[in-house]
């Protein structure tokens, strides 16, 4: 089970190994060698000494033009001591598998990003003896997938995309999106997918219409992080699974998407959504409340 975001953003190329690859050439343009086999590797890198040292996911990817490990850090914040740390990871890898490793840095930090991307140069002003430079994907060039077509084409990256925009207006799009989208795979990888990004997820808001959308399609509620929201569901009084529950908790959703997104709800909005107890309606109006410039739009006929 993923616990935290760290995990998930690293562990997610761990269930498919060749997002990242696809994330490489699409999303940072670099024209890493297709694979045609990526495997797992141990992450331990301890020495013989006491010293315990541990990539967060190591992958290696056989190409026509060479073997390579794709180490992954996922990174929350600022932390100087990674620029030591990991030139040691990639010299000791290299030492080791004698193939040439690759960093890769995912943050859902704009500031982490910023700090992560900076070469690492060691040596002198003139003269480098070792020179890293990372790979990194976070909220900058990790696109954001609102399309249902291209999230339905690679929900992986819809996925990755949804852990990396976790704040911001864009960020109900860009769920409401990926809900949909992961019908069409297989629900054992659909429920893992959930729990990566309900990880990921440090906005309340944002946190709570992710597992409003994933009770609606039954995929959240396969795994024991589940019952923990089980158990809140019943101190706040929700009755789920009952059709009138149901209704209650589509028009309070849809609500808190629109004030989410900064726009102004009168009360005859409020009434008439709150009123509604059919199921198909308010999911229509759930999908437009995710693009609607203003709250009345809820009601255009289309």
């Amino acid at each position: 089970m993923v616990g935290s975001s760290h995990e998930a953003l690293h562990r997610i190329f761990q269930k498919d190994p060749a997002l990242l690859t696809r994330t490489l050439q699409r999303v940072l343009d670099v024209p890493f060698p297709e694979p045609r086999e990526i495997a797992a590797l141990n992450v331990d890198l301890t020495e013989i000494e006491p010293v315990e040292r541990r990539v967060d996911t190591l992958l290696r990817a056989e190409t026509d033009e060479g073997t390579y490990l794709l180490v992954v850090e996922a990174q929350r914040r600022v932390d100087e001591r990674k620029r030591g740390s990991w030139p040691y990871y990639l010299s000791y890898l290299y030492e080791k598998y004698r193939c040439e490793p690759v960093l890769i840095v995912t943050t859902q930090s704009r500031t982490t990003a910023k700090w992560a991307s900076r070469p690492i140069r060691l040596g002198f002003r003139e003269w480098h003896s070792l020179t890293v430079r990372p790979l990194v994907l976070g909220p900058d060039n990790v696109p954001m997938v609102t399309n249902l077509r291209e999230a339905e084409r690679d929900v992986p990256l819809a996925v990755l995309s949804a852990m990396t925009h976790g704040l911001g207006p864009q960020s109900p799009a860009i769920l409401d999106t990926l809900a949909t989208a992961l019908r069409t795979i297989d629900p054992d990888s659909a429920a893992v997918f959930v729990q990566f990004v309900d990880s990921c997820l440090a906005d309340p808001q944002a946190k709570q219409l992710w597992r409003e959308l994933m009770t609606q399609i039954q995929y959240f509620w396969r795994h024991p992080l589940a019952e923990q929201v089980r158990e809140e569901g019943r101190e706040e009084g929700r009755e789920e699974g009952r059709e009138e529950g149901r209704a209650q908790a589509k028009a309070e959703m849809i609500l808190r998407i629109l004030q989410w997104r900064g726009l102004d709800v009168p009360d005859d909005v409020r009434e008439r959504v709150e009123a509604c107890t059919d199921l198909d309606q308010l999911e229509k109006w759930a999908q437009r409340a995710v693009h609607a410039g203003e709250s009345g739009e809820l009601f255009l006929q289309q």
